[in-house]
């Protein structure tokens, strides 16, 4: 192995459990690996799959930690770490406010570990969220979230777009505020969509502050080169087009992954990455389309490596949401 390398385990065997940073599974896969796993606290296509687990791997020694709320794995360029705070029940007063300083508190915790441990930039950001469109206090949950983000970026001082990680933020029914991250020793490459407007610089009609995230970063380990392409979905400049139509919003959201993925070719230093390389973790807001959407994003964007999960997308008229990645060999 070489650098970063990412895999789908149905089992987990012994050979690799040394060799793993952190991952990502689904609610019922069976149990407690020794590494920070992210549980997608959400219904699956096809019904429970308890043998399910993405793994991000390291190659050389790996060191550990843990504190309330926080786990780490850490190789000599890479680390990969979960953050998940408890937040007040719905019926609780400035759940709004709370929320606001959860997202500061852990944003806070992971730069401050990413410092320490010698990995200072994000590569990946995946943030969970309960009741991510529920208004709070007359502003919706996933805005207070993004106050909070920002807040911690701007007193780090890594608030400008050129700092950019790919990310997503979703919504499930109940949970913890939950942030897996994948961060690196060099910086990665941010990406921008121009059929979109950056979502750094949207307007105030989307909250006080802005999200913070690239639309895709380009991100160098060993030999070869990552592409991550951050949760995608049917927008267009800065507003949600096709409302209330999954499949026109599976194919405009299709059209802007392979717009990003043509930007992101413009700079790569592999050959290229390919349509049919990526591989895809799709949210449907709602399970009864699944099958819909299957269909409409095999017709897209083919039909290997397509995950579908129900989750609650960051606006409240956006059906689905595509999140991509691939990895090229850099070119000698």
């Amino acid at each position: 192995m070489s650098g970063l390398q990412w895999l789908t385990l149905r089992v987990v065997e012994a050979s690799t459990t040394h060799t793993v940073l952190g991952g990502a599974a689904l609610p019922d896969a069976q149990g407690t690996p020794g590494w920070p796993e992210q549980r997608l606290r959400m219904a699956v296509e096809g019904g429970s799959d308890a043998t399910w687990r993405e793994a991000w791997c390291t190659d050389g020694p790996l060191r550990q930690g843990q504190a309330p709320g926080l786990q780490w794995r850490c190789g000599r360029d890479l680390l990969y770490g979960l953050i998940e705070l408890d937040e007040p029940a719905p019926d609780a007063p400035e759940r709004g406010k709370h929320l606001r300083e959860r997202t500061r508190e852990a944003y806070l915790r992971l730069f401050a570990l990413l410092s320490d441990q010698g990995t200072p930039h994000l590569w990946r950001v995946w943030n969970f969220m309960a009741d991510i469109n529920r208004d709070e206090e007359g502003l919706e949950r996933y805005r207070w979230f993004n106050l909070g983000r920002h807040d911690a970026c701007s007193a780090v001082g890594a608030a400008s777009a050129a700092q950019m990680p790919a990310a997503s933020a979703l919504g499930w029914a109940r949970g913890p505020l939950s942030i897996a991250f994948l961060a690196g020793r060099v910086p990665p490459r941010p990406i921008e969509n121009p059929r979109q407007v950056s979502a750094f610089h949207y307007p105030g009609d989307y909250g006080p502050r802005p999200p913070l995230f690239a639309r895709a970063a380009l991100a160098e380990s060993g030999s070869g080169e990552w592409l991550f392409v951050s949760g995608t979905a049917s927008i267009v400049g800065h507003r949600t087009v096709h409302p209330g139509d999954v499949v026109a919003q599976c194919e405009e959201s299709a059209r802007n992954v392979l717009a990003v993925l043509e930007q992101a070719n413009r700079t790569t230093r592999t050959a290229g990455h390919r349509p049919e390389a990526l591989t895809h973790r799709v949210y449907v807001r709602h399970a009864a389309d699944f099958p819909v959407v299957r269909r409409a994003l095999e017709r897209c964007l083919g039909g290997a490596g397509l995950t579908l999960v129900q989750a609650d997308i960051c606006r409240p008229d956006l059906l689905v949401e595509v999140e991509s990645v691939a990895h090229g060999r850099l070119l000698t």
